[in-house]
């Protein structure tokens, strides 16, 4: 027996969750976005997607917090608040459950974010050319 694809309004409300996880939404925010009730789209995204769209949600969260902890020197409450989660201790309850350790000892494990900073490529483009054209310059300028 092969698997149902998911319907395109439960694809909907978790691209919806992926887009806006930072901000203050919620289930019901996610059930809006797939045009049904709470507790029908809770059934349906939860047997679609095996998860919960609470834990869908908290999950995208905490992946994107590790993602901040790994590439940023920003404080853990900042990180915290920028993934929409409002409580420090809740957020470090659930990072600790998620990935085995502290936010704090996640970030210790990897190298700081100043050991590969990421220069955009305009500005390596800019500043990895000549500052003078030497064009010509090698050859001899022509008698008046």
């Amino acid at each position: 027996m092969t698997a149902v694809p998911p319907a395109r309004h439960l694809l909907r409300a978790r691209d919806y969750a992926d887009r806006c996880y930072a901000q203050p939404i919620g289930v019901e925010d996610m059930a809006a976005a797939a045009g049904l009730s709470r507790a029908h789209f809770s059934r349906e995204f939860s047997r679609a997607f095996g998860e919960s769209p609470k834990a869908y949600l908290i999950t995208r969260r905490l992946e994107r917090a590790a993602a901040l902890l790994r590439a940023t020197d920003r404080s853990v409450s900042e990180i915290c608040l920028d993934v929409g989660l409002v409580g420090l201790g809740s957020f470090t309850t659930s990072f600790k459950r998620h990935f085995g350790r502290t936010p704090t000892a996640y970030r210790a494990s990897f190298p700081p974010a100043a050991a590969h900073a990421i220069v955009p490529a305009c500005y390596l483009r800019q500043y990895g050319r000549p500052q003078h054209s030497t064009n010509r310059e090698d050859r001899p300028r022509p008698a008046d």
